[in-house]
């Protein structure tokens, strides 16, 4: 029996390093991984595909073809009971003629929520559940939170030097951290489906928050600003390329028609949200709106001011840093700004999850503890 278990975490394992492909290019669908076996070798392998169809089930069914009846299937995520554009991957499983399916995670949405387990059960398949749970729901993350939270996945992107600086007093910042981070960085882009940051940001740096790697360009995630007034010119990179790569302002309901229809004309898609009554907006209610838009997994990328608002309430998931070995000092500008720390009890708490050294730099990820 230990035996056995052991084959279904190691196949698992594959599914789960299958399912990270889709990061970043199947929203609103979750990202999951597929691997068919018979007689102790893998016929089929399949994960989500971009745009979120064909599912990975019905991906690696199509691969194994005749070599899937009577094997077993490890999906990472529960396979759907629902009819949507495409028919259940539930039933897709039995109609290949798979007697065993071993499952990572249960799938919350309402949709399905044990329906696809049930529905197999129904039909003699043996199921077998919660197999490398942990990493299975790792690869959902952002679906997960979706479903759950109504919002996003949340990782925070900072690139500082060891005091937590992201320039020096009169702006200096190009290049804090080595190439090899930026490079990096550029991956994390493509692994996310939108990339957030606050007006002053792109108006002092003027990015283009592309994915700037070779052969990854394409990948390019959603750009998006956060402007409750609409100051960013026209003129702005992220606004004269909109018709090449998207880009989303949320906004305050309102503002000058003309400017509105400015911004729509360049191809810039503007989402109103509620502002608080300092004029900023609301952050919680801006994630809200983009994980109605089909947003799994979102990067933000400064500046200090939103940082520190998603700190403040509690919505940042996870925190990717890339330190350099240099020093700035007091009078350099903080990755974060402030809000309203007094004591340590009120301070953001993060779990350490990694760290190694990315060429000169280290690079350490955590995950939030809330």
């Amino acid at each position: 029996m230990m035996e056995l278990r052991l084959n279904d975490e190691s196949f698992m394992a594959i599914a789960i390093g299958l399912a990270r492909r889709g990061h970043g290019n199947v929203s609103p669908n979750p990202s999951v991984g597929c691997v068919i076996v018979k007689d102790g070798s893998i016929v089929g392998r399949g994960w989500t595909q971009p745009g979120g169809r064909p599912h990975a089930e019905a991906e690696a069914i199509r691969r194994a073809g005749r070599a899937a009846q009577n094997a077993t299937a490890y999906v990472t995520l529960e396979p759907c009971a629902h009819h949507g554009e495409t028919p259940p991957c539930a039933q897709a499983i039995i109609d290949a003629g798979i007697t065993r399916v071993v499952i990572g995670t249960g799938d919350p949405d309402p949709r399905v929520q044990g329906g696809g387990i049930s529905m197999m059960r129904r039909a003699g398949v043996e199921v077998i559940e919660n197999i490398c749970c942990d990493g299975a729901k790792e690869a959902a993350l952002g679906f997960l939170i979706r479903v759950e939270k109504s919002r996003p996945l949340v990782t925070v992107k900072l690139a500082t030097t060891l005091d937590g600086r992201i320039a020096t007093a009169n702006g200096d910042s190009q290049w804090i951290t080595c190439p090899l981070s930026r490079a990096l960085g550029h991956g994390l882009r493509a692994r996310n489906d939108a990339i957030l940051v606050g007006s002053r940001t792109a108006l002092l740096d003027d990015p283009s928050l592309t994915c700037r790697l070779p052969g990854l360009e394409s990948a390019s995630p959603i750009r998006i600003v956060v402007d409750a007034r609409l100051i960013l010119p026209l003129t702005h990179k992220l606004v004269s390329t909109a018709s090449e790569t998207p880009t989303w302002i949320l906004t305050g309901v309102g503002g000058d028609a003309d400017r509105r229809k400015a911004y729509k004309d360049a191809g810039v898609r503007l989402i109103d949200v509620a502002l608080h009554s300092d004029g900023n907006i609301n952050l919680a209610d801006a994630l809200k709106a983009l994980g109605t838009l089909g947003v799994t997994r979102l990067m933000v990328e400064g500046g200090g001011r939103i940082i520190a608002g998603l700190l403040a309430a509690g919505l940042a998931d996870r925190l990717v840093c890339f330190r350099a070995s240099r020093i700035i000092g007091g009078d350099g500008v903080s990755a974060v700004g402030g809000f309203g720390v007094r004591t340590l009890d009120d301070a953001s708490h993060f779990v350490k999850v990694s760290s190694r050294r990315v060429g000169a730099d280290i690079l350490e990820t955590y995950a939030g503890d809330h």
